[in-house]
């Protein structure tokens, strides 16, 4: 199945340009162009793509606050900032930024991006388990408090917490709880030694890990034992994982 792309520009000319330099890697459909923000969400919460080429600035608008909008909706979504702006890149970067690509780019450059991203799409062979860290002092149990209900999940099974479609989603080896709690709040209840916030829409847990890879420009991947679900990780806390165990 290809992997959907949005194309997110008010220059007609650019759509053209990076459409036809996509439409030439047969992985790729571009299956969304929208020259305003109001209409890239609406189009990013219907076709649901892997992938969204944004410009930082759209008409008055910000492509930054925009990114902001479609990673709380689907973190795992390949942001690609194509912009003049160069200022903007550390901030880019911070949010989740897949890649930066400053006007006028060359074309190689693009499909680069784009050859990468099929890189990481295939699948990872699961590996033999190897040494588990494990925090001294922890809680036992995590309450969770649903509409009419309230669960208790021992720590130690978390293995990651996700911000998906405004809400906080508990992964364990089994089962999954989702949760209005802010991953602001979990965090607080949860050990500092055993979790980490790896990222602005993910909490690991450290014990859990199995491999770390690059994944973005700047930005690593966390796979982990138990789940085929994987978090982000920034370079940042990816350097703080160093700090602690190595």
């Amino acid at each position: 199945m290809a992997i959907k792309v949005m194309l997110v520009e008010d220059d007609a000319g650019m759509r053209l340009l990076l459409r036809k330099v996509i439409e030439k890697h047969q992985e790729f459909q571009v299956a969304a162009e929208c020259g305003e923000i109001a209409d890239a969400i609406i189009q990013f919460r219907r076709l649901q793509p892997e992938v969204v080429f944004l410009d930082i600035a759209i008409g008055e608008q910000s492509g930054i606050e925009c990114a902001r909008i479609l990673t709380d909706l689907n973190p795992k979504v390949k942001i690609i900032f194509a912009t003049a702006h160069a200022e903007f890149m550390q901030e880019a970067f911070e949010l989740y930024a897949f890649d930066y690509l400053i006007k006028p780019f060359a074309l190689e450059r693009v499909s680069q991006t784009l050859e990468r991203i099929v890189s990481l799409s295939v699948p990872v062979p699961c590996e033999q388990e190897e040494k588990v860290v494990r925090p001294q002092h922890r809680r036992d149990k995590l309450l969770v408090k649903g509409k009419e209900s309230m669960s208790f999940i021992p720590v130690d099974d978390i293995i990651l917490i996700q911000r998906e479609n405004n809400a906080s989603v508990i992964y364990t080896e089994r089962d999954s709880y989702v949760t209005s709690a802010s991953l602001a709040d979990l965090e607080r209840r949860l050990d500092p030694e055993q979790f980490l916030r790896s990222h602005k829409s993910y909490i690991i847990n450290l014990s859990r890990i199995r491999k770390i890879e690059p994944y973005g420009r700047w930005t690593y991947i966390v796979r982990f034992q138990g789940r085929k679900e994987d978090a982000l990780l920034t370079a940042e806390k990816f350097e703080e994982i160093k700090r602690r165990y190595i």
